[in-house]
């Protein structure tokens, strides 16, 4: 009897198998309770699945049975990393639809914690993103920098992390000549240190092969998705919200939006360290002409809007953070919405992840910078 020899299996009959791996939602690597779902074949995914609600807080629909006043303690937990400029949008919010103007004073110091607030964000990126790379030691140094900012925090408000200072109105407190000292003996340390950065990290040559060329988003998908912040600007889109819409007196200041040309992993990490450059300028001047007066305005004890709604926006850290809030009368929103950096740059990874090496998932979703406490708000 003659036996059929087996088939010789061609070239193409061979198909690598797709695997489905889970990352998160565990925090190391994916910077918050985020579980991303990514379909594989071989090293190159073909789809992945943010999966979030993991630290759900409800908190638009928890503002809804608090005062304004309190809803400043809630706007702290969003971006828990940039709580001053949450309490910033929320505050201009409520001050819209009431129809108060906060004083020239507080207009002031509102933009010194902001923009000390930006650049202590961008420091803790970039060490958080050193690492996420392999490079351990410029996390050390960025995080020098930023308790020397919390150090002003402290003083300013009396927290370091979450601080309610910036009221609807103005601010809790003035600062003093001793803070006003001790911030232009920061900024004189910090400049220099940038140079520091760029010799540990930005021109490191493993971190350039792993950064550049890697998540590129153009200028029209940026748009498509919603980004926002240095993640648009570092596709090249020239959209900052304190340029296109100012407020307390940002049109004031002097500074230059960072851009980016590939919209890389690299774009995105460079442009906030370009933006911390100048955002010490801000605060420099800002220090410089601080005018004096009073640092709240003149608002009743229990504040009751009248029935109307207001939208006011800010540009975080992360990106176009916007509040939405609805007034009935009472002395509770009827109901409000943030419109949350975070949460618009998230979704773009369901595209951007795609056709890329599963070796460069931490790189690019490090890049984005998102903070899970205003993604799950």
């Amino acid at each position: 009897m003659t036996r059929t020899p087996p088939a010789v299996p061609t070239r193409s009959a061979h198909k690598t198998d797709q695997l489905f791996v889970n990352m998160g939602p565990q925090h190391p690597s994916t910077h918050g309770v985020l579980r991303v779902g990514l379909t594989i074949e071989g090293e190159v995914i073909v789809k992945a699945e943010p999966d979030i609600g993991y630290l759900h807080r409800g908190t638009e629909k928890l503002l809804e049975t608090r005062t304004y006043p309190q809803g400043v303690v809630f706007s702290d937990r969003w971006d828990y990393c940039s709580a001053m400029t949450n309490n910033l949008a929320f505050s201009l919010a409520v001050e819209r639809l009431m129809g108060v103007q906060a004083p020239p004073r507080a207009d002031a110091l509102r933009v010194i914690h902001c923009e000390l607030q930006r650049i202590a964000s961008h420091l803790l990126f970039v060490g958080t993103y050193g690492i996420d790379i392999g490079a351990a030691t410029p996390f050390l140094h960025t995080f020098r920098e930023r308790e020397m900012i919390l150090d002003l925090f402290e003083m300013s408000s009396g927290a370091r992390l979450t601080y309610n200072h910036i009221r609807i109105g103005g601010v809790a407190a003035d600062i003093t000549p001793e803070w006003a000292a001790k911030a232009r003996e920061f900024l004189a340390y910090f400049k220099p240190r940038l140079c520091e950065y760029d010799t540990l990290l930005t021109y490191n040559p493993i971190f350039l092969d792993r950064t550049q060329g890697i998540g590129v988003i153009s200028a029209e998908t940026a748009l498509a998705w919603g980004l926002s912040g240095p993640n648009l600007r570092a596709s090249g889109v020239p959209y900052d919200v304190r340029k296109w819409a100012p407020h307390c007196g940002y049109e004031g200041y002097p500074f230059e939006m960072a851009l980016g040309k590939a919209g890389d992993c690299f774009d995105r990490y460079h442009c906030r360290v370009r933006e911390m450059r100048e955002s010490a300028k801000i605060v420099e001047a800002a220090l410089e002409g601080l005018p004096e007066g009073e640092v709240m305005a003149k608002i009743p004890k229990l504040l009751k809007p009248a029935p109307g709604e207001a939208y006011a926006h800010v540009e975080g850290s992360r990106g176009d953070l916007g509040i939405y809030v609805v007034s009935d009368g009472t002395a509770m929103p009827y109901r409000l919405h943030v419109r949350a950096p975070s949460f618009a740059n998230l979704a773009i990874v369901q595209e951007l992840f795609v056709g890329q090496k599963l070796a460069d998932v931490i790189a690019m979703l490090g890049s984005l910078d998102i903070v899970l406490g205003e993604v799950d708000r």
